[in-house]
């Protein structure tokens, strides 16, 4: 029988997550935990005061444990002695009513990793008092714009987080990192006509937001939208702004997954190998790109990540992978591994991009097109396992670059995997969207059926 668990008020992180290992190991099992904490400031505004002031932590463990090929997870908020032999009780029972995973194991990883803290959580000095004159001023400035009605959402946050793992094989990964973002939503109003946009911006350092650019973005897509409306229903050429391109990737991101393709609903499983999309098309995930906040050095089993080609040349290279994929296609995990501490073990991208083309902007907005610069119905309008989608939309009627019509109340349709092969033109220059979680250029997508 194991000694009883120290108490742990006067433990380091490591020395808790020993004890909670040494329990799982004592009841012939394996495990890894993995511990995220977080402190969080969170300011907003609202006609002219400070409306929200919330300064948060959180530190919450996520235990998985492995015992004679069963899988069992448990978390705990609390983290004295009780509460986290209770975690490692209720993991081990989990695991006795759960299924044999044959493929799912702790890996044999002794590694140290930890991320570089200068890079990716540098401090500064700044007083909350500059801090809040950014929420004030951003509410303020963008209410007092032409037309202006009021500003529903905004707020300045900064994040800082951190990330643990250990296993019962040694593993000790450690991840820090800061993020600090504004952002707005105006409604704008013209009589009955109405818009509302925002607009958002990230980085590891405060003094790196511009609330000016924050409230003209914001006012310029208000403004641009209010004289929206539909445009004959036909099939347009259709450029999507760099966030809806983003966004329409992401939604059917699954198309990489080995967990959809080791559960039969990955359109994509046995086309590896295949011609998938224009011979232009080359799709990275590269979460070493230390630019983006979608930087991983390790996933969520300690495996260090590298940059994956998922599509080279039109050609589809791999499916994403964590180990219990991996093994169960006889192949290499990729790095993907995804899990929070109430979650079980899955897959995820980290960081996608898209390969530059050969077209200038000039020769990419040339003659007729439409902008896409808003998408509704995401997620309920798509479906990943067949591609399709119908969405409602915003943008513009463009010429030769120049927007000549507002456009509103329409609807794009059509398939996403074939639209992949009806790309007219992919651009020379790259893009992040505002959240820095993707680099892509402009692409031009010929014959995509708009309603309006």
């Amino acid at each position: 029988m194991s000694a009883a668990p120290e108490k742990t008020a006067n433990l380091t992180t490591a020395q808790m997550a020993s004890q909670v290992l040494d329990q799982v190991m004592s009841a012939g099992a394996t495990g890894d935990l993995i511990i995220d904490e977080g402190e969080t400031l969170s300011l907003k505004a609202r006609d002219g005061e400070l409306e929200e002031y919330k300064v948060s932590s959180s530190r919450i463990f996520g235990l998985r444990v492995i015992k004679d090929g069963h899988i069992g997870t448990a978390y705990s908020e609390a983290v004295d002695a009780d509460a986290l032999g209770s975690m490692v009780g209720q993991a081990l029972n989990n695991a006795s009513f759960g299924k044999v995973e044959p493929h799912e194991n702790i890996l044999p990883n002794a590694d140290h990793l930890q991320t570089d803290d200068e890079l990716l959580c540098p401090q500064e000095q700044v007083s909350i008092e500059q801090k809040i004159e950014m929420a004030l001023e951003i509410e303020r400035a963008l209410a007092a714009k032409d037309k202006v009605k009021n500003v529903p959402y905004n707020g300045v946050q900064d994040i800082t987080s951190q990330r643990q793992i250990f296993s019962s094989a040694g593993l000790n990964a450690l991840t820090r990192s800061r993020m600090c973002a504004a952002y707005a939503y105006a409604l704008a109003e013209d009589g009955e006509k109405n818009a509302m946009q925002g607009a958002s911006q990230v980085s590891r350092l405060f003094s790196d937001l511009k609330a000016s650019t924050i409230i003209d973005k914001t006012h310029e897509k208000c403004i641009g939208l209010l004289d929206g409306k539909p445009v004959p229903s036909k099939h347009y050429d259709v450029i999507f702004d760099t966030e809806c391109q983003v966004s329409a990737f992401g939604v059917f991101a699954m198309m990489f997954s080995g967990k959809a393709a080791k559960d039969g609903i990955n359109p994509m499983r046995d086309k590896i190998g295949s011609v998938i999309a224009d011979s232009r098309l080359t799709i990275y995930d590269h979460p070493l790109n230390i630019d983006g906040f979608g930087y991983h050095l390790f996933d969520a089993e300690g495996t260090a990540t590298k940059k994956s080609e998922l599509v080279v040349d039109g050609c589809l290279q791999t499916l994403i992978h964590n180990s219990a994929t991996a093994s169960h296609f006889d192949t290499k995990t990729t790095g993907h591994a995804s899990r929070g501490p109430r979650s079980t073990l899955g897959v995820n991208l980290h960081q996608v991009e898209i390969a530059k083309g050969s077209e200038d902007l000039a020769t990419l907005h040339s003659g007729e097109y439409l902008e896409l610069t808003d998408l509704t119905g995401l997620h309920s309008g798509a479906n990943a396992i067949s591609g399709n989608f119908s969405f409602g939309a915003s943008g513009y009627l463009c010429k030769d670059g120049e927007r000549i019509q507002a456009v509103r109340g329409i609807t794009v349709a059509g398939n996403f995997y074939e639209m992949l092969n009806k790309i007219a033109m992919i651009g020379n220059q790259q893009n992040w969207d505002e959240g820095r979680s993707a680099l892509m250029p402009g692409i031009r997508f010929s014959d995509v059926a708009i309603s309006g």
